[in-house]
């Protein structure tokens, strides 16, 4: 509303939204602020480096400065504080990976949002019979990528984990589905008291090990290879599940708590970490946006609100259960047995 006056302005702006998304997908696909991580540059010289051609790239980089994502100090480009710390992709903060994943795979899916809500089917790689994550599991150098990105996206709630959880009270930890490590690394480094670890697919052991050897937690952590659908999980106080659930339907969701409750003895807590959506589903749009994105990338996954866990947890028999908000849209569901 403008001077009293109803306006389509907030409709065109998310409208054409993706205009600013791809431009800056682009910008990291072409390692624009690696680059700049050098040093300021003035157009003509980022634009050679970068091979871009003449007519594109004074407006590409001004787009970048009116979006926030770039800085021009008369004719020098430089990154912000922001992209210059998480889009380099020489620092260990580079979250960059998710988002070269959004460009190569996400971008050209979403164009089918509308098939998927009419059909209620996934729109990936699974439409022409393709397997991304086979194929992703399969490649040993991809597959470190990934799961660093993975670290980047997931460490401001895992620092928050550390703090807010009663860690004191608790000795041993798993984390299901781990990655690289970051959640598991990022605890242990909190609390010296606690002996932990992680459990995946065997692929993903020497990733996880290398890392928590940089970060000085190798002797504190150990490795569980398993399918959590087809193994048990590993006996601890506390098992953590963060951006798993949502993969799968209610059926799985059930079944991978319950699972975590066999694991847990009386007194142990389980942790569910996700883009938890508010429990009146009206303004954590990024929660409802990524089950959105479940749609899109899974046979039967959705993103949930804390109600929607906290319940599911009692019903496996969980005693007490509270919900925390963490970093972000991100919020996690903590069920004691």
């Amino acid at each position: 509303m403008r001077n009293g006056r109803v306006t389509s302005a907030k409709i065109m702006q998310l409208g054409t939204g993706f205009w600013g998304s791809k431009t800056l997908l682009s910008a990291i696909e072409l390692g624009l602020f690696t680059e700049l991580a050098k040093g300021p540059l003035d157009g003509k010289t980022l634009g050679e480096r970068l091979a871009l051609h003449p007519r594109s790239a004074r407006d590409f980089f001004d787009a970048l400065v009116a979006l926030g994502m770039l800085k021009r100090n008369g004719m020098r480009y430089s990154n912000t504080m922001e992209t210059g710390r998480f889009l380099d992709r020489a620092k260990p903060s580079y979250v960059g990976g998710i988002l070269e994943m959004l460009n190569a795979r996400l971008y050209r899916f979403w164009g089918s949002l509308t098939e998927a809500l009419r059909t209620g089917q996934s729109q990936n790689e699974a439409k022409t019979g393709e397997d991304f994550f086979g194929t992703l599991y399969a490649d040993p150098q991809r597959l470190e990528h990934f799961l660093k990105a993975m670290t980047g996206l997931s460490i401001g709630s895992a620092q928050l984990i550390a703090k807010k959880f009663p860690w004191k009270k608790y000795h041993t930890f798993t984390d299901v589905g781990c990655a690289q490590g970051g959640v598991a690394v990022e605890i242990a480094l909190a609390h010296t008291h606690l002996t932990g670890g992680g459990m995946d697919l065997p692929m993903v052991q020497p990733i996880f090990e290398a890392y928590a050897k940089t970060r000085g937690i190798a002797k504190r952590l150990n490795f569980h290879r398993g399918d959590f659908f087809k193994d048990p999980l590993p006996k601890s106080d506390v098992i953590i599940m963060g951006h798993i659930l949502h993969d799968w339907n209610l059926d799985e969701k059930m079944i991978l708590l319950r699972k975590a409750y066999d694991a847990l003895p009386p007194g142990g807590a389980v942790i569910v970490h996700e883009a938890l959506i508010d429990d009146a589903r009206k303004h954590n749009a990024f929660g409802l946006l990524m089950s959105l994105n479940m749609l899109i990338e899974t046979h039967g996954g959705f993103d949930f609100t804390g109600a929607d866990c906290r319940k599911w947890m009692k019903d496996v028999g969980f005693t007490r259960t509270r919900v925390e908000r963490l970093a972000g849209p991100d919020g996690m569901v903590v069920g004691f047995k």
